[in-house]
């Protein structure tokens, strides 16, 4: 599929999703929105990929949020920006995702990486909320997700002040989890994608279903149950003695239940 602001590409086991708006500080439009939620869903269909990664294109920000011009004045959904669909996208999205943080992540930027998986940041990355600023907020992912990294109190203070931090800041309170030197951090992120994808991919997509049934509640609970169900239930002595005592009218013998 051919995108306008974001670059997709795969690299064995690795796909890298590159927000494309470098002269706009990689900002949210809402193409890019869809551009980003339409090519998860895509990579959910394909096992090519184990993990994904999503960087900013440039040398100088990961992303600094989206901003409400050129959107349709109207109150239906066609008039918002649809960061939510994005972020949903990659709760759901059942291989693990890295964001390689390679500058300024600031508002949304920074509640993107936040809803990745798993965090990698060059030394000269800077983290931020800045909504109450400037007239904006998230009081959604980017309130629950901080909260769960950061602790309350310290999700307030970055919520109610506004401060900057500094990669290492943003590591030594769970913000992040890895800080490289700023010419190693897409080698770093490659490195950590390629030991993540020698994990087992089931294994992987059930642990990232539970961490995520909390947020999710009923959907994120019916998620891990439905693949379960799909992968492994449905070819167990169990399932398959039941159904075909089912199809032949006889009780089931429970003797190959369990096994």
């Amino acid at each position: 599929m051919e995108y306008q602001e974001i670059l997709y590409a795969e690299d064995g086991p690795v796909g890298t999703i590159t927000l494309n708006r470098a002269d706009d500080g990689n900002m949210f439009t809402p193409r890019m929105c869809h551009e980003i939620r339409d090519c998860i869903n895509d990579i959910r269909r394909e096992t090519r990929t184990r993990v994904i990664v999503i960087t900013g294109a440039g040398d100088r920000f990961f992303c600094i949020g989206g901003r409400k011009e050129g959107m349709e004045h109207t109150t239906l959904y066609a008039g918002t920006l649809p960061t939510l669909d994005m972020y949903e996208s990659i709760d759901r999205l059942q291989k693990p995702v890295i964001a390689s943080v390679n500058g300024f992540a600031v508002g949304g930027g920074n509640v993107l990486q936040m809803v990745c998986d798993l965090t990698i940041a060059r030394e000269s990355a800077v983290f931020r909320q800045v909504g109450p600023m400037m007239g904006s907020f998230d009081a959604g992912y980017g309130t629950w997700y901080l909260e769960d990294l950061v602790g309350k109190k310290r999700a307030k203070e970055i919520w109610y002040r506004n401060p900057k931090m500094s990669a290492a800041e943003a590591l030594q309170m769970g913000l992040i989890n890895k800080v490289v030197p700023d010419a190693e951090l897409a080698t770093a992120t490659r490195a950590m994608a390629l030991e993540i994808a020698e994990r087992g991919a089931f294994a992987l997509a059930s642990v990232k279903a539970a961490f995520n049934a909390r947020h999710g509640g009923v959907a994120g609970l019916s998620r891990m149950a439905h693949d379960l169900l799909l992968r492994g239930y449905l070819d167990s002595d169990e399932s398959k003695e039941l159904s075909q005592a089912f199809g032949e009218r006889r009780k089931p013998d429970a003797d190959k239940f369990g096994h």
